[in-house]
């Protein structure tokens, strides 16, 4: 039994913008309605503020049944609801957007009309909370309605900025603009959606992206005016001076961001946000540079050159992916190259802030071996790595260290780029390319085995104490981001570098020790000529076969839709961490957290996430550009099915896919077993894109609608398509030949 509530905007102009309310009773018999769609200004008047965004008190009057508002930056807007298609009439109701000083005396206010007036007015009956003057500063068009079981009922409204006022208001023109605006949006997605996917995935696709433009959201919070308070407010802010965020006076967030999920996420998270422009390119290239820049701004970026994290902690620290994120952008932008380079070239002199701030701050004892700390992977570890080890010691963390060398690569990859145009470019290249080395040396070999277990053929933290370094055997994605660090280094597009080139021969000659991790392959031109191809990464070959075994075994990490957080040999054989009367527990958990630790409303021991699957995806890709059809491996482990590297990740990504396709039951794996997705036709074609998925099953959890960075399933889905393409081309050769 539930109201079916359809609403739909659609612009006949830039300043003037058509909602269509279609509600629709889906229980079993008649039911009442009562429908309030409201306006209001965002409250930018009542603390008497004085930064930028503070306004004085708009207004909104009825007049002649049109709400005229008017707003001292928006200048003069109308707003009119039509009849209801069953004829109902709308009643204004008027109040202001302000607390109800009667249940909260200590907060200021302007007026004696309060945000809560519709409630207290439908539902308590107090006909004194609306204002009788029919003004204010929040408005509703209230009808109320008797639907039939199955009976839907239209509602129209209209607001539009005054000089482009309609001469007719809800004819026939209105339904038409609908009828455009969806065609020209099927056309859109059309254009930016692979043809060559299936109808479900194209709309799994659809509805992905069209959910991550949704999820943006006006972000207003200035850390100064916070720890000043109100000057109107009596509260005692003293304690703020020292409390959160206090060392971030310099913040003034006042813009249109990109949210993790702004029901339950409503604010930003800067590792998600890196992650969410990857599908944004493909419907906003510009926005999405425009993202990534504004956080590398001044007012967001510490003058330490730190990243801010998100508003309840912004000295967190997220893993380092902004650089990653920044040129995935510039590819995605293929043809406009002048552009790309200007955003490229803008990012790249902000991020080396943020390189050093890494490099001062994060290795600790100057060894390349890195203590990030958090790391955005919440409860994943022995410890909450956002505070003091509870040990004492320092934690030695395999991910922040790899994290690192991903940052270096990227960074590398970046001033290679620039260096095309400027040579200037080409002394950094070689200055990442040494650090990428020196760090991946560091976690392979410092102190004759770094952070690699031999006999586990895995990566570990390191709990170093005076007296011993410890290896902490949880074996999570912790110790899979080393694997997601290959750089390729093609010689053909170095030749024009000659300063690069005979730094990096120079560094290979005499620095042995370090030139031991990285690679080097010949392969052949079409025309017969050959060319070098150089790889970094952290593994070498027998390693990186090593840590394959076990992120491919399906009793340990492969899940039937992807890449599980934490091994699932942990179900059975859960890691038990003892040292001076302390003791935590860290065990396979695929489903909700057992964990309060950061809250518990995520889990990173079992479920899959798509931030780190992709990237695994794409490290693997990488691989195989370098080591080709020769390396294969068993996939799953143990299957007796070997497959190369681009293959391994065509599978990867075949199983996260699936996760919101639907079977021959109708049913899609992130719905789990709630069958109403499945049977009813007025459900069946809705996808949720939660934040993370059960490891074992694949059912959706976690905030559940539009979580941004699995919007990624649009683009794998076009990687998909090219793949499908490539694979179809290669069979239709073979048969020619």
């Amino acid at each position: 039994r539930y109201f079916d509530c359809l609403i739909e905007y659609a612009k006949a102009s830039p300043d003037d913008i058509l909602i269509r309310m279609t509600i629709t009773n889906r229980g079993p018999q008649s039911a009442k309605l009562h429908c309030l769609p409201q306006w209001w200004y965002r409250n930018t008047w009542t603390w008497d503020c004085t930064h930028e965004g503070c306004t004085p008190k708009p207004s909104m009057k009825l007049v002649e049944g049109i709400v005229q508002a008017r707003h001292s930056t928006l200048g003069p807007w109308l707003i009119r609801s039509d009849n209801s298609s069953d004829g109902a009439q709308p009643r204004y109701l008027f109040t202001d957007n302000e607390t109800n000083t009667h249940l909260h005396p200590d907060v200021p206010t302007t007026s004696d009309y309060f945000k809560d007036a519709f409630h207290r007015y439908l539902v308590k009956q107090d006909s004194a909370a609306i204002n009788a003057k029919q003004s204010g500063t929040k408005v509703a068009a209230w009808t109320e309605h008797t639907l039939a079981a199955g009976q839907s009922v239209v509602l129209r409204s209209r607001m539009c900025a005054a000089e482009a006022a309609p001469v007719e208001w809800f004819g026939a023109n209105f339904d038409q603009v609908f009828a455009t605006r969806r065609e020209e949006t099927d056309q859109f997605y059309a254009e930016r959606i692979s043809s060559q996917l299936t109808v479900d995935e194209r709309q799994v696709s659809r509805q992905a992206l069209a959910g991550l433009l949704w999820s943006k959201q006006f972000y207003h919070y200035v850390v100064d005016a916070w720890l000043k308070g109100d000057d109107n407010y009596e509260a005692d802010v003293s304690s703020r001076k020292f409390g959160r965020n206090h060392d971030w006076r310099h913040l003034f967030n006042r813009d249109v961001i990109s949210m993790p999920d702004k029901w339950e996420y409503p604010w930003y998270a800067a590792w998600d946000l890196a992650f969410h422009m990857l599908p944004m390119a493909q419907v906003d290239l510009k926005f999405a540079e425009e993202q990534l820049l504004l956080f590398l701004r001044e007012w967001y970026m510490h003058p330490n050159g730190s990243l801010p994290a998100y508003e309840w902690a912004l000295s967190d620290v997220n893993p380092p992916v902004h650089a990653w994120a920044c040129w995935n952008v510039y590819q995605a932008g293929g043809q406009d190259e002048e552009r790309g380079q200007a955003f490229l070239s803008r990012a790249f002199q902000k991020l080396l802030l943020n390189f050093t701030w890494w490099v001062n701050r994060k290795d600790p004892s100057g060894n390349h071996i890195f203590s990030g700390g958090f790391l955005g992977l919440d409860n994943i570890g022995v410890f909450d790595r956002s505070k003091p080890l509870p040990t004492g010691g320092e934690l030695r963390q395999a991910d922040a260290t790899a994290w690192m060398a991903f940052f270096c690569g990227n960074m590398l990859k970046i001033s290679l780029e620039l260096a095309r145009d400027s040579n200037a470019y080409s002394d950094m290249a070689s200055k990442f390319l040494e650090h990428y080395l020196s760090i991946a040396e560091a976690i392979n070999t410092l102190h004759g085995k770094g952070l690699w277990d031999e006999e586990d053929g895995f990566y570990y933290d390191h709990l170093q104490t005076d007296a011993d370094s410890t290896p902490l055997k949880v074996r999570s994605l912790v110790g899979l981001i080393p694997l997601c660090t290959p750089v390729l280094i093609d010689e053909r597009k170095v030749v024009e570098l000659p300063g690069f080139r005979k730094r990096t021969n120079w560094f290979l000659d005499h620095r042995s020790d370090l030139a031991a991790q990285m690679s080097y392959l010949t392969r052949t031109r079409p025309d017969g000529k050959e060319y070098g191809l150089r790889l970094l990464a952290i593994p070498n070959e027998d390693r990186l076969r090593r840590l394959l075994s076990k992120m491919l075994d399906e009793a340990e990490f492969l899940s039937p839709f992807g890449i599980r957080s934490l091994s699932a040999i942990h179900r059975d054989e859960p890691f038990v961490f003892h040292c001076d009367g302390y003791t935590n527990t860290v065990h396979y958990v695929p489903g909700e957290s057992d964990s309060h630790m950061f809250g518990g409303n995520s889990n990173w021991r079992g479920p899959i996430w798509f931030p780190i699957n992709y990237l695994i995806i794409e490290s693997l890709r990488t691989y195989d550009q370098f080591y080709g059809d020769e390396f294969k491996v068993e996939c799953p482990t143990g299957s007796g099915v070997h497959l190369t590297l681009g293959q391994v990740a065509d599978e990867i990504q075949r199983r996260l896919i699936e996760l919101f396709l639907p079977d021959k039951q109708g049913r899609r794996p992130c719905h789990g077993d709630d069958s109403v997705f499945a049977q009813s036709e007025n459900w069946r074609e809705l996808v949720l894109f939660h934040e993370y998925f059960h490891g074992d099953t694949g059912r959706g959890m976690g905030a559940s609608h539009q979580t941004g960075w699995t919007a990624l399933v649009a683009t794998l889905l076009q990687q998909h398509a090219k793949t499908s393409v490539q694979a179809n081309y290669e069979q239709l050769s073979e048969c020619k030949t």
